[in-house]
């Protein structure tokens, strides 16, 4: 206890400087927490929590033997398991891109340039998309054009809305992504790829067995923190290119609790249906963080 005492007078100052997010967090995350009890209830607005019936998995029964819960899963996870296999790679490819560049000024332009997407709001994002891909007078359908194509509704064909919200994120984020793994990229010792090349390593040998092992457990960290996001998906950005012709490809878990909760006002269902997406993402964190930390001995804990 003394030494505690001691190590906390030590480093008071720093302590200090962790107190605004240690507070954001109690009062904007943990807090509110009690608010899942609702999923367990008939929850009335005017009772308030403690003061509503409680029906306990009624919503959840409910859900499960919906027509919709097969549906939203499969969307859900598909474009989960799109974003994996595309934008995940996207920022760890442009990176080591960045990386081989030699061309100082070049290259500032270049990162410059990727990054200025995600300083710019989702909603702005959507609609540039939105605009780009108009029937009308979207510049993809005057490119059609000129091949004398006829105009493509995009977003009113479900096919083709998982490839324009995946493209959509990568190019939004990727530029944003690259400067974690730049910084790890960093810190790989020069020594490594002075052997590399007195061996006689071509560059692209040097990437692949210098530059992304170094790499490994930054990428490995961000998979499994990205795991735990799996059933949540980009709801943001769902809800401002989708509509109900494309909900076949297009509701996932996230935009029907949105949908049910907000606009419907079913409180409970939709904390039900929420709770249900949470727990799922804190099972794949713990099982891949178990699974990472048994094959690579690289783990968040």
């Amino acid at each position: 206890m003394k030494q505690t005492l001691r190590l906390i007078k030590r480093d008071k100052l720093l302590l200090l400087m962790l107190l605004p997010g240690i507070i954001y967090f109690l009062v904007f995350k943990y807090a509110p927490m009690y608010g899942v009890l609702i999923a367990f209830q008939r929850y009335n607005l005017y009772e308030g929590i403690f003061n509503s019936e409680w029906v306990w998995f009624k919503y959840f029964i409910e859900f499960f033997e919906g027509p919709d819960v097969w549906r939203l899963i499969r969307n859900t996870l598909l474009i989960n398991v799109y974003q994996l296999l595309f934008a995940f790679p996207a920022p760890i490819i442009l990176a080591l891109a960045f990386n081989e560049l030699r061309n100082v000024w070049f290259k500032k332009v270049s990162q410059t340039i990727s990054f200025l997407p995600h300083f710019i709001s989702t909603v702005v994002i959507a609609g540039l998309v939105v605009n780009f891909l108009s029937p009308s007078s979207g510049l993809a359908n005057k490119f059609l054009g000129l091949f004398d194509i006829s105009p493509i509704s995009f977003l009113l064909i479900p096919d083709y809305f998982r490839t324009i919200f995946i493209t959509m994120g990568i190019w939004k984020s990727v530029g944003w992504g690259t400067i974690i793994y730049l910084a790890a990229i960093a810190g790989i010792n020069s020594d490594l790829y002075e052997a590399a090349s007195i061996d006689g390593a071509s560059k692209l040998k040097k990437v692949w067995h210098v530059t992304l092992p170094g790499i490994l457990p930054v990428i490995i960290i961000l998979l499994i923190l990205q795991l735990g996001d799996i059933l949540s998906v980009g709801a943001e950005s769902i809800i401002l290119l989708y509509n109900p012709v494309t909900y076949e490809t297009a509701d996932v878990l996230s935009t029907y609790v949105y949908r049910r909760g907000l606009i419907s006002g079913e409180f409970s269902f939709a904390a039900a249906v929420d709770l249900f997406n949470s727990v799922v993402g804190l099972i794949l964190v713990f099982t891949a963080n178990k699974i990472s930390k048994k094959a690579t001995k690289t783990s968040i804990w």
